[in-house]
C-alpha cells in the first residue's frame, strides 16, 4: 500500500488498521468485516464523515491518486512556509558582527580623542 496514503489514514482512529480501511474502501471487505469496521467508525463523528467522504469516490483507484496529489501539494505548501520562516530569521554572520563591533568602538574612541582635543 501506498505510504503516503497509510499516513493520511492514520489521523483517522487509530484502533482501526489502516489495511483493513484500504481494503474497505477497495471493497474487498465481508459484509460481516464492514459491518464491524462501520460500528467502529460511528462512535467518531470525524471518522465517519471521512469515510463517507472517502465511500463516495466512484473509481477506488483514483483514491490513491487523489492522495498522493494531496500529499504534494501538502509538502509544497508546507517547504514555502519553511523557507519563508528561514528568511525571516536574523542571520549574522560571525565576520559581520566582527566589523560592527569594530566601527563602534572606533567612533567611540574618535569621538573621545576629538572631545579631549576640543578641551585642551
Amino acid at each position: 500500500m501506498n505510504e503516503d496514503l497509510k499516513d493520511i489514514l492514520s489521523n483517522l482512529n487509530p484502533e482501526i488498521d489502516q489495511e483493513i480501511l484500504m481494503r474497505y474502501l477497495q471493497g474487498q471487505l465481508s459484509a460481516a468485516e464492514q459491518h464491524e469496521l462501520e460500528k467502529q467508525m460511528l462512535q467518531n463523528d470525524f471518522d465517519s464523515d471521512a469515510m463517507e467522504g472517502l465511500d463516495q469516490f466512484t473509481n477506488k483507484k483514483d483514491l490513491t491518486h487523489l492522495v498522493d496529489q494531496l500529499n504534494k501539494d501538502l509538502k509544497e505548501k508546507t517547504e514555502k512556509k519553511k523557507k519563508f520562516r528561514r528568511r525571516l530569521e536574523l542571520k549574522i554572520e560571525p565576520w559581520l558582527l566582527i566589523t560592527i563591533i569594530l566601527v563602534l568602538l572606533l567612533t567611540v574612541i574618535s569621538f573621545l580623542v576629538i572631545h579631549r582635543y576640543i578641551h585642551h
